[in-house]
């Protein structure tokens, strides 16, 4: 059976030409990179354009971009790092929307059971923070914001731009978790007026376990790893070269590719939606105009468990939301927040397109679907 995939929000495949990039980093360059001989410069040279590539792609300085082990880790660093370096500063205060991803969300718990004042800001039906309430939330003891550039459930696109203006306004540190969102919209921080965004590789086609924190410079970030004296002596540990270099080379693409990857997954999408619009009782969660890899659909009738099941059993690889959850029988926190029932949460799944996917699996995929929901709705 030739599986069809349907779950890039969950992560993405190795791009071939990305592969090729790191594999001298594996075995021929493979010294570690703050050794000073030979083999350890040619390392901390590649990490060096590595980093230049990434600021320049983002808008940013060098020394301003930090490597990680991915989203989590970025997430977790901006939090913890941002907020207590705050904290010194008096300030106890800290807002986080209520639709994060995991990563954000745990931070943020912790954060209220080490005494911080944490309060989430709310969502329109759209899925998008709600401007004017923000702006009541934030006051002068605020620390720090986070609200996610585009949703990695319902791909809706927040006002990062305008919600960062605002916490500036109250001397608050804005942070935006640009994981989903960095294979489809450009980034830059200067115009986006943030001071920490983090992204990962393998959700733009390069490995896991590599990410980056983007900390703008001048601002207080508490140490994140003890040990060696990497990352500016803010973040220890020996630094993954081969992964380095891959996510530098797969950003790189995915931004010089970005427009014609995204008018390809919009007629996808819309391929997609035509041909099962055949069925009632379904319609789209979140904004329409939001991301165009993803797609979360609300099947009346149908739980989300039963589907997935039956999908994957006819080679159709899809989610229900974030794979960090997917162990969960709780229904999606950012479908409540938006206002659905746990009983539509749990009627909900996600279809997430990629550059390789064909018309030819998009037809064959809402066939199944089409089926599917037919069958159990049936049963």
């Amino acid at each position: 059976m030739e599986r069809i995939y349907f779950d890039h929000a969950a992560t993405t495949s190795l791009d071939p030409e990305v592969l090729e990039k790191m594999l001298p980093y594996f075995s021929a360059e493979y010294g570690n990179a703050d050794s000073l001989h030979a083999l350890g410069r040619k390392a901390m040279n590649a990490v060096d354009e590595a980093r230049d590539k990434v600021a320049q792609l983002l808008g940013a300085k060098p020394n301003e971009i930090y490597f990680t082990s991915g989203g989590t880790e970025s997430d977790n660093w901006a939090m913890f790092g941002g907020a207590y370096a705050q904290r010194r500063l008096g300030r106890k205060k800290v807002l986080v929307s209520a639709i994060e991803h995991h990563a954000v969300m745990a931070s943020a718990e912790k954060l209220s059971e080490d005494g911080f004042d944490v309060q989430y800001l709310p969502v329109t039906a759209s899925g998008k923070v709600d401007l004017d309430l923000a702006k009541t939330l934030l006051t002068g003891d605020t620390a720090l914001v986070a609200v996610m550039m585009a949703n990695n459930e319902t791909g809706a696109i927040q006002p990062v731009k305008e919600l960062a203006t605002l916490a500036k306004e109250q001397g608050s540190l804005f942070f935006t978790d640009c994981v989903q969102a960095a294979p489809y919209l450009p980034l830059n921080v200067g115009e986006l007026g943030v001071d920490t965004l983090a992204l990962s590789a393998h959700k733009f086609y390069g490995p896991k376990g590599c990410g980056v924190l983007y900390i703008k410079n001048g601002v207080k970030m508490d140490r994140h790893i003890l040990g060696g004296e990497q990352e500016r002596g803010l973040r220890g540990g020996t630094t993954n070269v081969p992964a380095v270099v891959g996510l530098a080379a797969a950003y790189e693409k995915t931004v010089r590719t970005m427009q014609e990857t995204n008018r390809k997954l919009q007629r996808l999408r819309a391929l997609f939606l035509e041909k099962i619009a055949c069925l009632d009782g379904v319609c789209i969660n979140g904004d329409e105009n939001g991301l165009p890899a993803i797609v979360n659909l609300q099947i009346d009738g149908v739980e989300n468990s039963a589907f997935l099941y039956k999908m994957d059993l006819q080679g159709v690889c899809l989610a229900a939301g974030s794979a960090c959850a997917s162990a969960s029988l709780k229904p999606s926190h950012v479908l409540t927040a938006m206002g659905l029932t746990e009983q539509k949460a749990k009627s909900s799944v996600r279809f997430s397109f990629g550059k390789d996917n064909t018309e030819e699996e998009i037809l064959r995929g809402a066939e199944l679907t089409v089926e599917t929901v037919r069958s159990l709705r049936n049963f």
